[in-house]
């Protein structure tokens, strides 16, 4: 299969009662409208009329749940891989406007450049884009028995988090990493799209098929 089209499809909504950041803590699922958010991001790639052919999650719960309907419209089997899994946060298990306003945590914001308060944005791009090429190169060869390589193109999918998206998508756009996380453009079930040209990746297209969600666990 030759790879055609690469889509970071952020999880659906959380059930987050208690409205903390959860980050990498376990346990925290989708909600009932996060199934439906999920299954409408996978619809809207099966109506690109697009064959798809890997799909790949990061390990927590909320997006091996979001990765389900594509599993079932696309008769693929989700391959976790860590290098697409939210960042690790201090504020973690912490509801955030009590925490900011602790002073004890405010050395944690001192370089939000870094940020200072979890892993390098520069560390995310470079696993991602890892992840990226790797699932990329492996769909790049037609091989001899396949003299037409548009009969065999196909998409890749992975199932991510705002953050890994997101600054995957300053990345590839060659923007600077440093952000306000509260200016994301990375709703609930969002779909950003990517091709590869030679070496160098570039966005092409950025969908929001989901209804609008709760989204107060983002890192």
């Amino acid at each position: 299969m030759m790879a055609s089209r690469l889509h970071l499809v952020r999880h659906g909504e959380v059930h987050n009662p208690t409205r903390v950041l959860y980050g990498r803590l376990p346990d925290y699922y989708l909600s009932d409208a996060g199934r439906q958010m999920a299954r409408a991001a996978a619809d809207y790639i099966a109506s690109l009329r697009r064959p798809v052919v890997a799909l790949r999650c990061s390990p927590l719960e909320r997006t091996q749940e979001s990765a389900e309907p594509f599993a079932e419209l696309f008769d693929l089997e989700p391959v976790l891989d860590a290098r697409v899994i939210e960042p690790a946060n201090v504020f973690e298990g912490k509801r955030m406007s009590r925490a900011l306003r602790n002073p004890l945590n405010w050395r944690h914001l001192r370089r939000p450049s870094l940020p200072s308060w979890g892993e390098p944005y520069c560390s995310i791009a470079e696993r991602m884009q890892e992840a990226m090429d790797e699932e990329w190169d492996a769909h790049s060869d037609t091989g001899a028995a396949a003299p037409d390589a548009r009969a065999t193109e196909g998409d890749i999918v992975f199932v991510s988090h705002q953050a890994p998206i997101w600054i995957t998508h300053l990345a590839v756009a060659g923007l600077p990493l440093r952000h306000d996380p509260r200016t994301r453009r990375c709703a609930l079930s969002s779909v950003t799209s990517f091709e590869r040209v030679g070496d160098v990746w570039r966005e092409v297209d950025y969908a929001e098929p989901a209804a609008k969600g709760v989204d107060l666990g983002a890192v």
